[in-house]
């Protein structure tokens, strides 16, 4: 009986660890593919060939599935019966839509970091946009860099994790858009200016203030956006008009 008994619980320990394995290889799949997508290297509408990345992770389909179906869940990928998996091309009223929660997480974050941020927070955050200050004018991609750190950290900050998580999914979902939303190399100064107000009132503790100019930095982000992706359809069908 001892022998019968050791021999299942050998049996269940192996399933347990076979499935802790497997579920652990379809994370680091599916993570690598992500950060595939957000740094463009995988663009929008490219199609997700599975044989390809199989060979590549040295996987068999069955894991690789998985790790497809987690990122569908994420938003980032779309598969289609017949078709495969393919990186997600999001609409502009989407990423519009997307914005205006984004601008309320942010409000809500800076809110919630106005009652409880600490001087080691505020030296971190003063640190952040001397560093964008120093950025010049044509690094655009440096300073969209330490944008996104600077928001991202203001929200790890609330110390609440379902607020980082709803916000992190919003923003992995507006990186499909990163290269049509960089601001313009002028006007570099203008935003870390701004981010280095929203810290002051951080300072104050003015939690309505520190909402208010986190939600009106949001809403400049999805005019800009918005603007860039009118002009570009326009261009696309020949129109070179620019709108005011």
């Amino acid at each position: 009986m001892n022998t019968a008994a050791n021999a299942s619980h050998t049996g269940s320990s192996e399933q347990a660890l076979a499935l802790v394995q497997s579920t652990s290889l379809t994370r680091l799949v599916a993570e690598s593919i992500e950060e595939q997508v957000l740094t463009g290297e995988l663009r929008p509408g490219q199609k997700l060939n599975e044989m390809t990345l199989a060979q590549r992770f040295g996987i068999s389909r069955g894991p690789l599935r998985e790790a497809l179906r987690l990122l569908e869940e994420t938003g980032l990928i779309r598969q289609e019966k017949n078709r495969g998996a393919h990186v997600r091309v999001i609409p502009l009223s989407e990423a519009a839509d997307l914005y205006d929660v984004r601008a309320g997480l942010d409000a809500t974050a800076g809110r919630l970091l106005a009652e409880r941020i600490t001087p080691e927070q505020l030296r971190t955050l003063r640190d952040m946009t001397e560093a964008m200050k120093a950025v010049p004018p044509d690094a655009v991609d440096r300073f969209h860099e330490l944008n996104l750190g600077f928001h991202d950290c203001i929200v790890t900050m609330t110390g609440n994790p379902v607020l980082c998580d709803q916000y992190r999914r919003l923003t992995k979902l507006l990186a499909l858009f990163r290269r049509r939303n960089l601001m313009a190399p002028m006007a570099i100064p203008h935003f870390a200016e701004e981010h280095s107000a929203i810290v002051d009132l951080l300072a104050a503790r003015n939690g309505p203030a520190v909402a208010e100019a986190l939600f009106a930095h949001a809403q400049g982000g999805r005019q800009r956006m918005l603007r860039d992706g009118e002009l570009a359809a326009a261009q696309a069908h020949g129109d070179t008009t620019v709108r005011p």
